[in-house]
């Protein structure tokens, strides 16, 4: 009977020991030390911030007015917390262009086909993103499926730039009239093929012309197939605008006049050339010139002030012809034989070289010889060329070398020397072409495939990318042209083929 209270008094002792033992395990770990209160504080920002942010937010005035009661006694452990800390520091300098919209410089030869005006010489960055999409979506035909809710996104978003779309959109539509081109680069020319400009009519003989229209957007050819072609040019399918067909008359040059108005053709054998005045229909054939004692009429040139003719006679023999009348004015002789001959860009001068490497400066109104001099070590003169700038004349000989003077010295200097030798040719140099802006001079032979070069101004180096290595397809070049702002180049082939290349660095035709 008494060992019974006995053990109830042990077990309850017992029990009384673990729970004190529990209550003091307890408030261990109820006690932070500082420095866990520390941590606390920087990275919950202390209780009162803790609890704010843990409290629904209808009890958050309840839960500020119990936290305001222990303001007081933890102000001390929190000001400690924070002066033990060091304060956080400031940036040693910062960058004013990281708050400025990023630019991209659109002048790079890789971005330059994103352009849609060349005053764009910049663009920001979702604008370049923008121009990228519209590249892809015009070469996959439309946008594709997966892409249209994004494209809704930025449908929206465009919408508030309604403005600088307009703005965009002037410069666009006005081109160069607004900036002009920049200055093209050497080295590598950005060029591209199209489709050729008469493939709407493709001929089976030798082309011997081809020329841009000197205003609108039409390319004529012609060639040993007795016919004359317009065509529009695109670069796409340039449609056949008019084809006329000359009986018994193979086209051996086709010009037009100076307004664009005429077309003018002369044969192989024949004394006779036609006009072809294209705003009545009509083609007017001109048999016999009084005074002109030729046996047969070929090579011309047309004067930019569209009031001379200038014909390539026998003997020597330079004929001017009025445009209006077509009667003779008068004549110039060299020594030799004249083998090509080309009017100064104003018209004042004409400019011809011999077979037997002399080249002669005319006046035109009183036919003066105002120089002559030796083409350096020219045997044999093959053509000229003179640049639409007036500052340089070129002149090609039959051992491909090609000398450019400077305007100023063939007219002061009785030998002068040339600024540059182009020895680019192996053949004898039969065709040259300056564009308009003077910054390419395009050399060709007509003695084998693939001979022509496109050579940069003013540091007279060929761009290496032109014609394409192994790729022949310029056969026998017979004449070149320039469009009339450079946007294009054609190539008049053996094969009856008006090769058309685009020149991506001119924006406009």
């Amino acid at each position: 009977m008494s060992t019974r209270p006995k053990k109830r008094a042990a077990s309850r002792g017992d029990e009384e020991a673990e729970r004190c033992k529990h209550l003091k395990r307890l408030q261990a770990l109820g006690e932070r030390s500082e420095v866990e209160r520390r941590l606390e504080e920087l990275v919950f920002g202390g209780e009162d911030t803790l609890l704010e942010k843990l409290q629904p937010a209808q009890e958050q005035d309840l839960g500020k007015t119990l936290l305001d009661d222990d303001s007081d006694s933890d102000s001390e452990v929190e000001n400690e917390a924070k002066s033990s800390f060091p304060a956080p520091k400031k940036a040693a300098w910062v960058d004013e262009e990281d708050a400025v919209e990023e630019l991209v410089d659109m002048t790079h030869r890789f971005r330059k086909n994103l352009l849609k005006s060349s005053a764009e010489k910049t663009l920001s960055v979702e604008k370049l993103q923008q121009r990228l999409k519209e590249q892809f979506q015009s070469a996959m035909g439309g946008t594709p499926s997966w892409a249209e809710k994004t494209d809704k996104k930025r449908r929206n978003k465009e919408n508030s730039d309604d403005e600088s779309d307009e703005d965009e959109d002037l410069l666009r539509k006005t081109g160069n009239f607004v900036s002009s081109s920049e200055a093209l680069p050497k080295g590598l020319l950005q060029i591209k093929k199209c489709i050729n400009a008469n493939h709407a009519r493709p001929s089976d003989a030798r082309l011997t012309t081809t020329q841009f229209h000197p205003s609108a957007q039409v390319i004529l050819t012609a060639g040993i197939d007795q016919s004359l072609s317009l065509f529009q040019v695109d670069g796409k399918t340039n449609p056949k605008i008019q084809s006329i067909h000359l009986e018994r008359f193979p086209v051996y040059k086709a010009r037009f006049s100076a307004d664009g108005e005429q077309v003018i053709a002369t044969s192989i054998h024949n004394k006779m050339f036609y006009m072809y005045d294209m705003m009545a229909g009509k083609v007017i054939p001109v048999y016999n010139v009084r005074g002109l004692e030729e046996r047969k009429v070929k090579k011309f040139e047309v004067s930019p002030d569209g009031l001379f003719l200038l014909l390539t006679g026998s003997s020597g023999y330079l004929h001017l012809l009025s445009m209006k009348t077509k009667e003779l004015v008068g004549s110039m002789k060299i020594n030799g034989q004249a083998v090509g001959a080309t009017f100064s860009p104003d018209g004042s001068t004409v400019y011809t070289n011999s077979n037997e490497g002399e080249v002669y400066i005319w006046d035109v109104k009183s036919r003066k010889c105002l120089n002559r001099f030796i083409d350096e070590g020219c045997l044999r003169g093959m053509c000229i060329a003179v640049s639409r700038n007036g500052q340089y004349v070129a002149c090609g000989s039959s051992s491909g070398v090609v000398n450019v003077y400077s305007r100023d010295h063939c007219l002061d200097q009785t030998n002068p020397k040339p600024v540059k030798a182009i020895k680019n040719l192996v053949t004898a140099a039969t065709s040259m072409a300056f564009n308009p802006t003077t910054e390419i001079l395009a050399i060709a032979s007509n003695a084998t495939d693939d001979a022509v070069k496109m050579i940069h101004i003013p540091s007279f180096t060929a761009f290496s990318n032109f014609p394409v290595f192994r790729r022949k397809i310029i056969h026998l070049a017979q004449e070149m042209d320039f469009s009339p702002r450079s946007g294009f180049f054609s190539i008049a082939t053996n094969r009856g083929r008006a090769l058309l290349y685009r020149v991506k660095h001119y924006a406009d035709f």
